[in-house]
């Protein structure tokens, strides 16, 4: 009894040995422990070490589920460290639920496996997130796959979540609740786009609105619907027909299983209008349309909703022919239109807008025909004539060649401003295509006509030399002045004497009427064709071929004649 009641020094040395040896194994690790108290929101705990720790009651309790303890209880904590020997044990419930959730989160994070947590409270950048023992950091951008106004929802709630980063060392964690989200809305777009067919009805949620259409909700899985398809009749803004939650039916015309992409169409649940459209609307009737649509080459027309025509720029109106569409019509405006081609196959209606209206071109050749005399004013003068603008707001053109009878287009069209009033005749109008010719000149009588009248082939006239020219001469006929050029080989019959430079301005010479060319207005002489003549008349007044006179004999005697005659 005496050794047990008086332990020697190396027994005491052994035992606090054992101790230290105990408490360093025991120290910085999570032990049980059992509740042999409660006093003042402390709780008192035996770790086994023969001596006790108190932990606050708070330390037990998580987000939105208060401390439940009763003595006895069995709980973990932290055994942070002995004060001392015989001290009070540092006891941590917090760390003890941090370690072994840093523990089970990092098998989770090697086997990127959902976690489930609570967000319980906002910080800069995201919120918070209590993983049962450990504090996350959930990015704002991680909250949901959209922008969330309200997280107020979400709060307290046990959800999973992914954990995208973990640092034990400075004690991070960074988690996403959007990364679930997409998983799952993966899986579930995978097996409804196996789920879907092409013709499948669906009842769909308006998620988004574009200016090209609109993304409708099937239930995880969104689908296109293209403005083209919302409706027959034309939408020029998706805007105007859906709104953003409207619940619609919508029919699935195309699935992509690689792309995971679905087109959608509402038109297609309703009756087709181009159906029969040729039967509707037969080539050549009239019809009252509704403008949708301008664009720089026409106006889209709309006969009834889902069918539209266009009429080309060029079929818009017989006189403007280089106006904007918008200049002559205006969007929704009730217009009168003509059928003038049906394509059912590709879907296109032609129309015309200026066969509703009279045929100006055609009005104005029943109002004036050929020959008759109009005036007006010159729009306009170009390097080939003048266009005269006359009623019916169209144009006819006089030609440089119907300016003047004897000038050339040239000089006569000088006498000529816009704007002068001039007097002109029709000479032709072509309806077809479009155009009126008029005359100035042709309001006097041509004179070569009136001279020509007096003429004939064959007969001698007297020129006065106007011009002399390298090949030839420039003439005037008669009183009237009629022009005429006569060849260098018509000179003279002997080759010697073709020289023009052998003639002055102002000469008279004699030469024979060769040709009248009055469609032409041309009037071809020679002095050759007049020697020729001559030789053969005095060949047979004055000799034969067998009297044995020489030729030179008898143009003598018809010379001494002549001018014998002109004594007399």
């Amino acid at each position: 009894m005496s050794e047990s009641l008086n332990p020697t020094r190396d027994d005491f040395a052994a035992m606090l040995e054992e101790s230290f040896e105990r408490n360093s194994a025991e120290e910085g690790s999570v032990v049980k422990g059992t509740i042999v108290g409660i006093e003042n929101d402390l709780a008192i705990i035996d770790v086994g070490l023969k001596t006790e720790g108190r932990v606050a009651l708070k330390e037990f309790s998580t987000p939105g589920h208060p401390a439940n303890l009763s003595v006895g209880d069995e709980v973990e904590v932290f055994l942070d460290r002995i004060e001392n020997a015989m001290g009070e044990a540092v006891l941590s419930r917090e760390k003890a639920r941090r370690e072994e959730a840093w523990v089970r989160l990092e098998k989770a994070y090697e086997a990127t496996e959902r976690v489930e947590g609570q967000i319980f409270g906002r910080v800069k950048g995201g919120f918070t997130v209590d993983l049962d023992g450990a504090v996350a950091f959930l990015p704002g951008s991680q909250v949901d796959i959209r922008p969330v106004r309200d997280v107020g929802p979400l709060l307290n709630i046990p959800q999973p979540f992914q954990i995208l980063k973990m640092d034990k060392r400075r004690g991070n964690i960074v988690v996403s609740r959007r990364a679930v989200l997409e998983e799952t809305r993966a899986e579930q777009r995978q097996e409804l786009i196996e789920n879907l067919k092409e013709g499948d009805v669906r009842d769909g949620v308006v998620k988004n609105i574009t200016d090209y259409g609109a993304f409708v909700d099937l239930g995880g899985l969104d689908g296109l619907l293209h403005v083209t398809d919302i409706s027959w009749r034309r939408v020029n803004d998706p805007r105007e027909v859906l709104s953003i939650g409207q619940t619609v039916k919508v029919q699935v015309i195309k699935v992509n299983p690689d792309t995971q992409r679905i087109s959608l169409g509402m038109k297609q649940l309703e009756a087709d209008p181009w159906e029969g459209v040729e039967a509707k609307y037969p080539v050549g009737t009239r019809f009252t349309g509704r403008v949708t649509n301008i664009t720089d080459y026409g106006a889209f027309v709309e006969l009834e909703a889902g069918v539209e025509g266009l009429v080309h720029v060029s079929e818009m109106s017989w006189t403007k022919k280089n106006v904007h569409p918008g200049k002559i019509v205006s969007t929704s405006q009730e217009v009168e239109v003509m059928v003038l081609e049906v394509d059912p196959a590709k879907r296109r209606i032609s129309l015309g807008l200026k066969q509703c209206m009279d045929n100006p071109w055609a009005a104005f050749a029943e109002r004036y025909p050929s020959g008759t005399q109009i005036e007006g004013e010159i729009k306009n003068i170009t390097e080939f004539g003048l266009f005269i603008g006359l009623d019916g707001d169209v144009d006819g053109m006089v030609h440089l060649s119907d300016l003047d009878w004897n000038r050339a287009g040239e000089d006569a069209i000088q006498d000529y401003q816009k704007g002068q009033v001039v007097k002109a005749v029709v000479l032709d109008v072509d309806t077809e295509k479009e155009r009126i010719s008029l005359g100035i000149k042709q309001l006097d009588g041509d004179p070569f006509e009136a001279a020509a009248g007096e003429l004939r082939k064959g007969a001698t006239v007297t020129c006065t030399v106007a011009a002399i020219h390298e090949n030839g001469i420039d003439v005037t006929v008669g009183e009237e002045g009629m022009t005429a050029f006569i060849r260098r080989g018509d000179l003279a019959r002997d080759r010697g004497d073709q020289r023009p430079d052998r003639f002055a301005v102002g000469d008279k010479v004699d030469a024979r009427i060769t040709n009248i060319d009055k469609a032409s207005r041309r009037l071809s002489l020679s002095v050759k064709a007049l020697e020729i003549a001559e030789e053969k008349q005095a060949v047979a007044q004055y000799g034969s071929s067998d009297s044995g006179a020489s030729l030179g004999d008898i143009l003598g005697a018809a010379l001494k004649e002549k001018q014998g005659g002109g004594d007399e």
